[in-house]
């Protein structure tokens, strides 16, 4: 595909077959809108669809490796529970089992991390993608198609909405 597009689908991701957990769904009321051709997707997903035309349906599934990768176990750490003291109180309302919790590496980039149990000095956080380890079965349909605008090519996203983003 030598111009980048715009494609939206409808798709319904589940873990590991077509059988398995239902991850996320775009209907036809809310469908996803995926830049094509820029580097922003899983590479399987986009070899798998970019070539589609409207109204063409799609189903296949990715294995974790060539996903989101493999359960890192290095990536869940055990934290001191002072990190999630803000103002000199802890953060009640960010510390409960399950929570996304924004963070910052060592090195200032932003990444998210999973609680996955709260101890009385500790909290263990979980910061592998949310779909690492999980193989990655999609079904859906393409809505529409067309070439990307020099604009969403130069940002690297579609442009929607009346200003653009």
């Amino acid at each position: 595909m030598s111009t980048p597009k715009v494609i939206s689908l409808t798709y319904e991701l589940r873990s590991g077959s077509s059988e398995g957990e239902v991850i996320e769904v775009a209907g036809k009321e809310n469908p996803a809108e995926f830049l094509f051709g820029v580097g922003n997707l899983v590479p399987q997903f986009e070899d798998q669809v970019k070539d589609l035309d409207k109204g063409e349906s799609f189903e296949f599934t990715i294995d974790s490796e060539n996903a989101y990768g493999k359960t890192d176990p290095s990536a869940v750490v055990n934290l001191p529970r002072n990190v999630f003291v803000v103002d000199g109180k802890e953060a009640d309302d960010l510390l409960f089992v399950g929570n996304m919790v924004p963070m910052r590496d060592q090195n200032g980039n932003p990444l998210q991390g999973k609680i996955i149990e709260i101890l009385d000095d500790t909290v263990k956080m979980d910061f592998n993608h949310p779909l690492a380890g999980h193989d990655l079965h999609f079904k859906g349909e393409v809505l529409s198609s067309r070439d990307a605008s020099k604009e969403e090519i130069e940002h690297k996203h579609v442009h929607t909405g009346k200003d653009g983003h």
